[in-house]
């Protein structure tokens, strides 16, 4: 019978060993699989030029021990909504007034790391080719939506067309119903994406402020065909500059950091210079 008692005893000692064993190599797993988390940088962003000026960090990264995996979205809402949730660490598509917005409209709290790029507004002309013969009277065709109208009257106020108000603020934002004097031009807002057609279609002697995207889609030169761009130096510039976004309180994580490190390279700097024409711009 002692016998017995004393198999089952070491028996149950064994299981118990094995048992302890087990949870200690999962809680090693566990730490390890930590670990290989902290070294993925997951971030968002749209597929150009967000992701493709991504694509040139990859290297500095890995060299620092980081993998970066890169996550198009096609639409400007998804990619807060990842963030907010934790599926991603970073998202890179965005200015400081949308995110804003989508803040104070959903109660999250995502942040700024730092400004990358902007995509400037120009003015594109047909049959004009200098600014200084604008004609009085002259037609100007804006896009009249929120921002882009806001960053159109700006950009017309930097070349002297019109004025707006001294206490003008691009973050807070301006409409035609602003404009203190408009040079005695025709101010026409149309949507954002029919602005190239419309100044296409429109009579000679018209200019048009178009968004640098659809600028290019319509075969636009930014660098030879604008007539003016905006200042990288401008209120607009600087409110309307793209971001590097995060969580609150990870701005100054170690992998966040050496992100934003990256993405203010001269490498990258050089990259977006020589790529862009001129239809995306460094501002760091």
């Amino acid at each position: 019978m002692k016998k017995i008692t004393s198999l089952i005893l070491a028996l149950v000692l064994t299981f118990s060993l094995v048992a302890l064993s087990a949870c200690g190599d999962k809680d090693t797993d566990d730490k390890n699989s930590d670990s290989a988390d902290d070294k993925v940088i997951t971030v968002g962003a749209s597929a150009t030029p967000h992701a493709e000026i991504l694509e040139q960090v990859k290297q500095a990264l890995a060299d620092e021990g980081y993998e970066l995996k890169i996550v198009t979205y096609d639409d400007y809402v998804l990619p807060n909504q990842a963030l907010a949730d934790g599926t991603l660490d970073a998202n890179y598509f965005q200015h400081k007034p949308y995110l804003d917005s989508f803040n104070a409209k959903n109660g999250t709290n995502l942040v700024s790391v730092g400004t990358i790029h902007y995509e400037p507004f120009g003015i594109y002309g047909n049959g004009v080719t200098d600014l200084k013969d604008l004609a009085k009277g002259a037609t100007i065709i804006i896009p009249a939506d929120d921002s882009n109208e806001t960053r159109a009257l700006f950009l017309l106020q930097q070349e002297g067309l019109i004025k707006l108000p001294d206490d003008a603020d691009a973050a807070k934002g301006v409409s035609t119903l602003d404009i203190v004097d408009d040079g005695g031009y025709n101010i026409v807002t149309v949507q954002a994406d029919t602005v190239p057609a419309q100044l296409k279609n429109a009579s000679a002697g018209t200019i048009a402020v178009i968004n640098g995207n659809y600028a290019m889609e319509a075969g636009f030169s930014v660098g030879k065909d604008a007539l003016a761009t905006e200042d990288a130096s401008s209120e607009a510039a600087q409110t309307y500059a793209n971001v590097l976004v995060v969580k609150e309180g990870r701005e100054n994580d170690p992998a966040i950091q050496a992100l934003y490190a990256a993405l203010t390279s001269d490498k990258v700097k050089d990259y977006i210079n020589s790529t862009y024409d001129g239809a995306v711009v460094p501002i760091f």
